[in-house]
């Protein structure tokens, strides 16, 4: 089995590359499945409320916001019930801060930079590991696109894809799950530590179209999410102007959670 050994699997450069596909491809072979038997994956209880299932649909994909703190509560709940996560093309993820989330790092497999291989390194994750992120580094073929969906179904994997504007719209994804309107805490009049992130996140999807958000603290105190209050539904569809503002605190996220 493979965990944190995996940090730097895929990451030198050249031909090399696809050999470490392959070499991947056949150590998660011996994994600890071959098909999902979940028709749905866990999520925080602070998240439940956000899809009509309160779950991730298994066989399917998601559009989600590239925010590091989204990314790991999003994964936190099916790590504790003893899933195995992997994450793609994100080098910035801290693993002190996925710890802080609950999630198994013995179960955490990380392929920070996987180059133009990153299509290639989800779909042989794909074949025994329930839930997958993966921030595209190019855009996919349409065909591309559809074969991976084809074994997403195949093998009951959940993929979360992050929305990048050199990567373009992802395809046939179930929904969407943003985090916008952050507010930080901790910090006077030029003085002070940031403490916590109060942020909003939006669901909506394809059989669900009125979105559902739920405000949260993202990091709270300790880390992790905390609910900081009631759930807010029927809110306006969020637009790419609406949710553009968003990715700016996403590098905040990310230089808060490094720090």
């Amino acid at each position: 089995m493979i965990g944190l050994d995996a940090i730097a699997s895929l990451s030198p450069a050249g031909d090399s590359r696809a050999g470490e596909v392959l070499r991947l491809r056949r150590e998660i072979s011996r994994m600890q499945r071959r098909r999902s038997e979940h028709a749905l994956l866990p999520l925080d209880s602070a998240f439940a409320a956000l899809l009509p299932e309160e779950g991730l649909q298994t066989g399917t994909s998601y559009t989600v916001s590239p925010s590091p703190s989204l990314v790991l509560a999003l994964l936190s709940a099916a790590s504790q019930k003893g899933l195995w996560c992997a994450v793609v093309g994100m080098p910035t993820l801290g693993v002190e801060a996925a710890a802080a989330f609950g999630i198994d790092l013995a179960r955490l497999i990380l392929v920070p930079t996987p180059g133009d291989r990153w299509l290639a390194a989800t779909s042989a994750l794909a074949e025994v590991v329930p839930l997958i992120v993966v921030a595209p580094g190019t855009r996919a073929k349409d065909a591309d696109v559809s074969r991976l969906s084809a074994r997403l179904r195949d093998r009951g994997c959940t993929l979360l894809v992050t929305e990048s504007p050199g990567a373009g719209r992802w395809p046939q994804s179930e929904g969407t799950i943003r985090l916008h309107d952050p507010h930080w805490h901790g910090l006077g009049a030029g003085w002070g530590l940031l403490s916590d992130c109060t942020v909003t996140v939006t669901a909506q999807t394809r059989h669900s179209p009125r979105p559902s958000s739920v405000r949260v603290q993202l990091p709270g105190g300790h880390g992790a999410i905390e609910a900081v209050g009631a759930e807010l539904t029927a809110l306006p569809g969020l637009s790419a102007e609406t949710t553009a503002p968003g990715e700016a605190p996403a590098e905040l996220l990310r230089w808060a959670e490094a720090g």
